[in-house]
């Protein structure tokens, strides 16, 4: 029997591997890719020649009997997304769901995740923090965000640069304007960028800027 492994990557620095992955990634029979492409830069970088399919949020549904047979067949197969660990704000979960299910082997080797940076690095306490991810869009969004003005917590979100200032608008409607929040944006990278403020200060500040990047919002908690 085989074994999977969850394998994280860097968020953005090449660099930001351990010694441990880079040895699952070369030793693994088979790599599942969020992205074939961008997993691929990773790999040329280390010198790493390994087969990968791709198993995505569009495609995981359909695959997982298949990786699952693969791993009660012999197989080590190791998972990885695009940036990060997976199954957290990306695939993974449905896959060691069933392969746990099936008694198979999982294993989650530590590694880089872009909210525990961004959470260090705000100036806001992280003693207690609730990792919120993306927002709903439509439905239960309003409901939520009624739900965490109310909470002590310091708050994490995940954004995409077209709806930070939509959401730090909402941010300030409902926490309130001089809620302290910090915003990380292209993190381990060359033109990183941690803007600290109040929820108005942030708001002013994004609405001038062409902004890019993935995004993490740190919210301090209701006092």
């Amino acid at each position: 029997m085989g074994q999977l492994y969850i394998v994280p990557t860097p968020i953005g620095n090449l660099e930001d591997i351990t010694l441990r992955a880079i040895r699952i990634l070369k030793e693994s029979d088979l790599l599942l890719a969020e992205d074939t492409r961008k997993t691929m830069i990773l790999l040329k970088h280390y010198g790493i020649d390994k087969k990968m399919i791709s198993h995505h949020q569009f495609n995981e549904h359909q695959t997982i009997r298949t990786i699952v047979e693969k791993v009660r067949n012999g197989l080590n197969i190791a998972l990885v997304s695009d940036a990060g660990t997976p199954a957290i704000s990306d695939p993974g979960y449905l896959l060691i769901r069933a392969c746990l299910k099936e008694g198979l082997r999982i294993e989650c080797l530590p590694g880089p995740t872009a909210f525990i940076p961004a959470l260090v690095n705000s100036g806001i306490p992280a003693d207690r923090f609730l990792f919120e991810g993306f927002l709903p869009h439509k439905k239960g969004r309003q409901t939520r965000l009624k739900e965490l003005a109310e909470e002590m917590a310091t708050l994490v979100f995940y954004e995409s640069p077209y709806r930070l200032v939509k959401t730090l608008q909402q941010f300030r409607e409902y926490f309130g304007e001089e809620r302290q929040a910090c915003v990380s944006r292209e993190l381990t990278k060359i033109h990183e960028e941690n803007q600290r403020g109040t929820l108005k200060g942030l708001v002013d500040f994004y609405q001038t800027r062409k902004i890019k990047g993935e995004i993490v919002i740190i919210v301090e908690g209701k006092k």
